[in-house]
């Protein structure tokens, strides 16, 4: 039975692309206003999730994947040169921050196959990075409507790169340590089975 909160999450993937055509079809008002429905889903099924106790497995895999999603399809919708509309998102920041979700992507399997390990908690600079990445795309919408948001679209742009490129460096030197570390212990464990044979 899927939770109030797992199905506010799936009414935000229903929205993906919904919200794609409005862009695609130069809807940009019903486009922002779409994309602000889906942020308030977002917040409220985390809401309900606690308010309820009714948090799942589907949910941790839901949620993120959702956000993640939506965040993905607006970048690259907003960055194709054709679309009628007046501001665009930069095709090197949409590249930067899809070949950062995919190392990310690819350095946890990779910790995966090597550790056995499934935890990955996102980091308070990833974190920080969503939201700029968020705030970067509502902006781009909103400077597509009011002119004067054009002069807050630059900075947000920078912003979200910078963060992006910090927390993709982050990422990848953790799973670094992450790998060392476990090697090190697995070298210690086989160092002391060596002993205790010998000892024997």
């Amino acid at each position: 039975m899927l939770t109030y909160a797992n199905q506010l999450t799936i009414l935000r993937m229903i929205f993906i692309p919904c919200f794609v055509l409005l862009l695609v079809y130069g809807q940009a008002r019903w486009a922002l206003l779409l994309f602000v429905v889906a942020a308030i889903t977002d917040m409220l099924d985390g809401y309900l999730a606690r308010r309820l106790h009714q948090r799942t497995m589907l949910g941790s895999f839901l949620d993120p994947m959702a956000d993640k999603l939506l965040l993905t399809s607006a970048f690259v919708t907003l960055s194709i040169p054709s679309l009628p509309l007046a501001v665009h998102i930069p095709i090197w920041l949409t590249v930067t921050a899809i070949s950062r979700d995919a190392l990310i992507a690819l350095a946890a399997l990779v910790i995966h196959l090597q550790t056995g390990h499934r935890d990955f908690v996102p980091s308070f600079l990833g974190k920080c990075t969503t939201t700029a990445q968020l705030f970067a795309v509502g902006t781009a919408l909103v400077a597509n409507l009011a002119p004067w948001a054009k002069a807050v679209f630059g900075p947000a742009v920078v912003a979200a790169l910078l963060l992006t490129i910090a927390s993709g460096l982050h990422y990848f030197y953790s799973s670094v340590r992450l790998i060392e570390s476990y090697q090190k212990k697995s070298g210690s464990a086989h160092g002391s089975q060596g002993s205790a044979h010998t000892q024997a």
